[in-house]
């Protein structure tokens, strides 16, 4: 059964990944493939939990002893349906909540007007000169934010800016490579960091000034790869593309633009600290903030004298939300979700800690892959709070990710959003980011075997 569900989630990669070819929305084979991921999980179920989920299997017999009368094959389907799949979907729950309050949030800001004070500030027009803006702006941006709220944030940005879609599929790429590397060297920046950080293996103190330089290079390389090869101008926007947004932001003032913008962002910085001070998960925070601005926006339009069908009031504006990648977003992470519980993922990260020994080794062949190890007692000297294992774990897991298009999150919305080909990343972009990936790896061993940083 193990080799069957294996079978499945390849083939059903290769099929996402060979989408523009087979005219087959990725969307759809995500959650099919999930889907059948799970059926064959709870039929294998009997033969998997004994290795990968026992001491859970334990204790979830003792908090419900009446099941213990049952046959062992049916108490294995009850630990699957009443435990790991209610906990599989709570956690991707909280991560689709999240991505739909940060898509609401940045969509109001786009729809009525509040990054053209940014947008309006980048003069340039040269391909490189706004090559470097974009991977900057999204570098430092997604240390503050998220990897993914900040993808968001900048695919809008550059849809003000570039008109010409495989242009945009350029600078799409080098937001999610700017995005993952911003996002490593921060502990609110990215998913992994941010578990690190909560979990207390790393500290703030200590990861910035470890991981900044790393991270700094893994985004840099491939930029200055790339600006090598842009010549000449961006393709502007559409002019004559006159729409209802257009007629609506022609009456909203520009200080009523501004204060959208700063409320959105507000609302988006104000997530980390939320998380910080409440310890609620992050969607709350988002949540939170979707909830201020529906409220400023029906107070703003209570003075605004314009045709009530040209208002983008939030009810509206969820309609714009793409549930295409939702639902990419929801397949991908219940196939993963099978993996780890059929204990695929776990039996790899051991097979890590025994075969290859090395702490820069393992990291690195985990940061290719997306995955977690378990932790090896010859490394413990590592595994205090900042040692070299969970420092370079940071910085793998979330770099890494860059080199395929769907190995991270924000390579899974930047792709359903500007509908990024995933052969066109892996033949044009993929490279580009092992080489930024390898070369950030160099230099964080290099300070700390050489340098003693």
């Amino acid at each position: 059964m193990l080799t069957t569900m294996i079978i499945v989630f390849l083939i059903g990669y290769l099929l996402i990944a060979l989408e523009h070819p087979l005219k087959i929305n990725k969307a759809g084979t995500a959650l099919l493939t999930g889907t059948i991921l799970w059926v064959l999980y709870t039929l294998g179920a009997p033969q998997f939990i004994p290795t990968a989920s026992a001491e859970e299997f334990k204790l979830f017999l003792d908090a419900f002893p009446f099941i213990k009368d049952l046959p062992y094959a049916d108490q294995c389907i009850r630990f699957v349906i009443d435990h790991q799949i209610l906990d599989s979907i709570g956690e991707i729950a909280e991560t689709l909540i999240f991505l739909i309050g940060a898509m609401i949030t940045v969509e109001l800001v786009d729809s009525h007007g509040g990054f053209m004070f940014i947008t309006n500030r980048i003069t340039t027009n040269s391909k490189r000169k706004l090559l470097f803006v974009i991977a900057t702006i999204t570098f430092f941006m997604s240390a503050v934010l998220d990897n993914l709220t900040t993808s968001i944030v900048m695919v809008m940005l550059i849809r003000k800016l570039i008109g010409n879609y495989k242009e945009r599929w350029i600078f799409g790429s080098i937001i999610v490579i700017a995005a993952n590397s911003g996002g490593a060297w921060s502990p609110i920046g990215d998913v992994t960091t941010i578990m690190l950080w909560v979990r207390g293996n790393i500290s703030t103190s200590a990861t910035i000034p470890h991981l900044f330089l790393p991270s700094l290079v893994s985004a840099l390389v491939p930029v200055l790869i790339i600006s090598r090869y842009l010549h000449g101008k961006v393709t502007p926007p559409n002019a004559f593309e006159e729409n209802r947004d257009n007629l609506l932001l022609k009456v909203l003032k520009a200080n009523e633009k501004l204060a959208i913008l700063c409320i959105g962002v507000f609302c988006l910085l104000f997530v980390p600290v939320f998380k910080t001070i409440t310890h609620l998960p992050p969607f709350m925070g988002i949540l939170m903030g979707v909830g201020i601005l529906w409220i400023f926006t029906e107070l703003m339009y209570r003075k605004t004298p314009i045709n009530e069908d040209l208002k983008l009031r939030l009810s509206k504006v969820v309609s714009r939300i793409d549930g295409a990648t939702l639902m990419f977003f929801l397949g991908i992470l219940l196939a993963v979700d099978a993996l780890r519980c059929s204990g695929v993922l776990g039996s790899f990260s051991l097979w890590l800690d025994d075969t290859i020994g090395n702490v820069y080794a393992v990291n690195l062949i985990i940061g290719t892959l997306s995955a977690i190890v378990a932790a090896d007692p010859a490394y413990i000297a590592n595994f205090v709070q900042d040692g070299v294992f969970w420092q370079f774990l940071a910085y793998c897991a979330g770099v890494g990710g860059s080199m395929l298009i769907i190995g991270s999150a924000a390579g899974v919305v930047v792709m359903g959003l500007e509908g990024i080909n995933f052969i066109w990343y892996l033949k044009r972009i993929s490279l580009l980011a092992l080489a930024g990936y390898l070369s950030g790896a160099a230099v964080y061993i290099l300070q700390n075997v050489l340098l003693g940083i």
